[in-house]
């Protein structure tokens, strides 16, 4: 691209958030930066939207960096909402999530807040990303993804994407960063056996925190799980249509 291109950050972990801070040095690099992030965690919302309360959405000034900032009290997809409705000056280039403090492969895609608000940002027809790092702690190490999310951030404004379609990028966490390539992928058939762990309050009253181990029940090696444990970057192609077309024909052949 010829000029400066618009582009929106947002994530799920919160505008103060380390990983955010990084992606935002990035961008803005590449374009103008607007950021419209949840003024407080919400990892694990899914695409919620906020309809049976109020929303926040206010200015943040900071010294660092040339971008326009604001956080809001709604969800990530609300955020990509507000900021196409009320924020940006038009409909941004681009728009990238993220960078997300934990994986985003496989099941997770359907958990994330992250990777919400990049499918929002696809359904209103902007070319997104969700980027995240396979390390949860506050204090991760964004710095060696740095050169990687820029050239993805490049590659899919200089060639664009299908309606649609927005990109899920997962990085391994390694300690010197040292990843072996990209891999293109799909999403790995996995789930989570939960379970609940039940504790008792100073008051005598129960309650339960969510508790779970992530299963792979998929043994192929064109997955973004097999990817991120053979330490490279995968990158899968998402979409918000869930229909299962492969079901249709057979389904038609039901006595309905």
């Amino acid at each position: 691209m010829n000029k400066r291109p618009l582009i929106l950050v947002t994530n799920d972990d919160g505008i103060s958030a380390p990983g955010i801070r990084t992606l935002i040095e990035v961008m803005n690099e590449i374009g103008e930066v607007f950021v419209l992030a949840p003024d407080s965690p919400q990892s694990g919302m899914g695409h919620a939207i906020t309809i049976d309360t109020t929303i926040y959405c206010d200015e943040v000034f900071t010294n660092k960096g040339d971008q326009s900032e604001f956080r809001c009290s709604g969800t990530p997809a609300d955020c990509v909402k507000m900021a196409i409705s009320e924020i940006l000056p038009k409909k941004p280039d681009i728009c990238v999530s993220g960078i997300n403090h934990g994986s985003n492969s496989s099941i997770n895609v359907i958990y994330s807040g992250t990777m919400s608000a990049a499918i929002e940002a696809g359904i209103e027809g902007i070319p997104a990303i969700g980027f995240s790092l396979l390390d949860y702690s506050w204090n991760a190490n964004f710095e060696g993804l740095k050169k990687h999310i820029k050239k993805i951030t490049l590659e899919v404004l200089d060639n664009g994407m299908p309606d649609g379609v927005v990109l899920n990028v997962n990085f391994p966490k390694l300690e010197n960063n040292n990843f072996k390539g990209i891999k293109i992928c799909r999403q790995a058939r996995a789930n989570w056996v939960e379970g609940f762990d039940k504790r008792i309050n100073p008051q005598g009253k129960e309650y339960y925190w969510l508790t779970g181990k992530f299963i792979n029940l998929d043994h192929g090696e064109d997955t973004d799980v097999w990817a991120l444990e053979n330490d490279y970057i995968s990158i899968v192609p998402v979409h918000f249509d869930l229909t299962a077309h492969h079901f249709i024909k057979k389904l038609n052949l039901w006595d309905l």
